[in-house]
């Protein structure tokens, strides 16, 4: 299990993911050098780790889906075993419940969404049956979700400098020299400039001039995650709800606020909110149920799944006790269906 001190610098770095050693070391009261072996440690053994991710701008430009899989009698595991090399599939869960797999995919638009769902997605090996619901619009990703483990004053120390503006906006071109920068990202979202200068051919002022732009503008957010069933968070849900239309605004920005919420957006088909959490217990899922039908009357929840295990999470490659064997980096704007170079963790 992950130590307090652990999840003190994960929740740090989920505040400010490429702060120095500096910054993070004064916010938690131990010097630098401190900071940084301990983050090593916890990278090497993939228990822990940094990435960019698709930013707020950018999900309202490009056709996000969940994908509800369900496959030939034993190969679940080859299935999610030949999806998770495409970059369009982020997110691969093995849901307890009717179907196999649970996929959330993400593809530059609906076109090329149709293209990796009704073409490519039918045809790997053992896939019987798809079924996609397309998100009509996401309320929160899980690059926004927080676990407690800061005091306020320590949280206080860690807020963005205030020369960090808020996404503006201006042109969504995603250049090719954009794309290289936004792959090693996913790989390692703490790597230096000169690292990622070095990787491209070019100055670290064009990266570092590259980089500030795709922030600015909404494009890129940065993220930490760590293997949740380490750090105490072993149980993923995912519930299935109707809300009536009029209602869907307010309730889905209300769900947002509870610390268990990972995802929410509204979907399509026979009903049109998804909700994931993640939780400390099985217990938790009915207590978690029940207050969510409490405090909102109008919510029905039709389903929900319990998931067994998470195969892939944006792109990080997971073993079953949740640590990061390696990366297949999103790259919304490639050919949908064309498999992606993985990039793998050396064993520690």
């Amino acid at each position: 299990m992950l130590s307090e001190q652990d999840l003190a610098l994960i929740h740090a770095l989920q505040l400010r993911p490429r702060a120095s050693w500096e910054v993070l070391g004064s916010a938690l009261g131990v010097d630098p050098v401190t900071v940084a072996r301990r983050w090593s440690r916890l990278a090497r053994r993939g228990e822990a780790w940094v990435l960019g991710s698709p930013g707020p701008r950018l999900f309202e430009h490009i056709c996000v889906a969940f994908v509800e899989i369900e496959c030939a009698v034993g190969s679940a595991t080859a299935v999610s075993r030949a999806l998770s090399s495409h970059a369009h599939a982020l997110t691969l869960e093995r849901p307890a419940g009717s179907h196999d797999l649970l996929a959330t995919v993400a593809a530059r638009d609906l076109f090329a969404m149709s293209e990796f769902t009704l073409d490519h997605l039918p045809a790997i090996p053992g896939v019987t049956a798809v079924r996609t619901r397309i998100a009509t619009h996401m309320f929160t990703e899980g690059g926004s979700w927080r676990i407690a483990a800061l005091d306020p004053g320590q949280r206080a120390r860690l807020a963005p400098p205030a020369d960090e503006s808020p996404a503006g906006r201006g042109p969504l071109d995603v250049s090719p020299d954009d794309r290289a920068v936004l792959r090693r990202l996913a790989v390692d979202g703490r790597a230096s400039y000169q690292a990622l200068a070095a990787g491209l051919d070019t100055s670290a002022a064009t990266v570092k001039r590259r980089i500030d732009r795709l922030v600015r503008l909404g494009l890129i957010t940065f993220r930490c995650d760590f293997s949740r069933p380490l750090g105490g968070w072993p149980v993923a849900v995912t519930f299935w709800a109707r809300v009536p239309p009029a209602d869907l605004p307010e309730v889905g920005h209300a769900l947002v606020r509870y610390p268990e919420t990972r995802n929410c957006a509204a979907v399509s088909g026979p009903y049109n909110l998804v909700l994931e959490a993640s939780l400390h217990s099985l217990n938790d899922v009915l207590r978690f149920e029940t207050q969510l039908a409490t405090m909102h009357p109008t919510l029905e929840i039709v389903d929900r799944a319990v998931m067994l295990r998470q195969d892939k999470l944006l792109g990080h490659l997971l073993d079953p006790h949740g640590r990061s064997l390696g990366v297949v980096p999103a790259d919304l704007w490639s050919a949908p269906g064309s498999p992606t170079a993985e990039h793998r963790r050396p064993l520690p």
